[in-house]
């Protein structure tokens, strides 16, 4: 499929939002009205009839458990990265041992390890001294990374498009977020230039497959060089002081309405939104 066959072109979208107003979706709904697009805030989780008669793409912007329970409703389809795919890339990319596991399997885990849930917000992702430390409320068989203890000196978000960076900004510096005084997000010295090289070996690299519209982070490990901090899904990421009018094609090739071709397919993911119906509890809820 050829990147012009992969969205339908001549129509503008509409661009869904979730009830709770952040920097970010009100970013996204700005450049919706620049890009021409109609957008709809929701005020709460359940589609409105008017929403669901119009025909037209539909593009979702939200925290993963509100745009899997919009989607389902929509019919609309989230591409994202597998859970296990920064275990699966080369080690020169990671530059850090990285493993894939069951909660259970990193509750064993004996020494000190970063360990994040890798599909969702269940525990806190942070350096813990061994896996007994994690809590105890999180399901056995929930999908679990976790990697080597390393000092990040610089963090960037890229916005991936078909694998050609779209959008890039610097998010972290030592563990501090990278904004300035002015609310701006600025680059130091040539460190753009050598993020976009990096990036562009990885994505080159036939070894290394992403969605077609993704986020991925990248940064310098102190001491190491350039390396792959994470992939997250571009529906559903922040975008601190990347360009929005270049993030929102990204965002609309992440979310396929209607049959979903099959180059695509390997980037459905199935999240808990996506096994069950849908209560007034849960359509009604607020958050982002």
């Amino acid at each position: 499929m050829s990147k012009t066959e992969s969205k339908p072109m001549d129509t503008k979208p509409i661009l869904i939002l979730p009830p709770r107003y952040t920097d970010d979706s009100i970013a996204l709904w700005r450049a919706s009205i620049r890009a021409g697009w109609d957008s709809e805030r929701l005020s709460d989780w359940r589609i409105p009839d008017d929403i669901r008669r119009d025909r037209r793409e539909r593009v979702l912007y939200g925290e993963p458990l509100f745009a899997a329970a919009v989607g389902v409703q929509l019919g609309v389809a989230l591409l994202e990265p597998p859970f296990y795919w920064l275990a699966s890339i080369p080690r020169e990319y990671t530059l850090r041992d990285v493993r894939f596991m069951t909660f259970a399997e990193a509750c064993e885990i004996p020494d000190r390890r970063f360990i994040k849930p890798a599909d969702d917000k269940r525990f806190p992702a942070k350096i813990y001294s061994s896996g007994a430390e994690l809590p105890d409320h999180v399901s056995p068989d929930a999908p679990v990374l976790a990697s080597d203890v390393v000092q990040w000196a610089s963090e960037f978000r890229v916005f991936v498009l078909h694998n050609e960076p779209a959008a890039i900004s610097p998010y972290a510096r030592y563990g501090e977020l990278a904004i300035a005084e002015d609310g701006s997000w600025p680059f130091v010295d040539s460190e753009r230039d050598e993020a976009i090289e990096f990036l562009n070996q990885l994505l080159g690299d036939p070894r290394v497959s992403v969605p077609p519209g993704v986020v991925v982070d990248i940064g310098v490990i102190e001491g190491l060089g350039w390396a792959v901090v994470e992939v997250n899904a571009a529906w559903g990421s922040g975008v601190y002081g990347c360009c929005c009018d270049d993030v929102l094609p990204v965002v609309r090739r992440a979310c396929v309405n209607g049959p979903v071709p099959g180059d695509d397919r390997v980037w459905l993911i199935q999240r808990d939104a996506d096994k069950r119906e849908f209560d007034d509890s849960d359509l009604k809820r607020g958050g982002e």
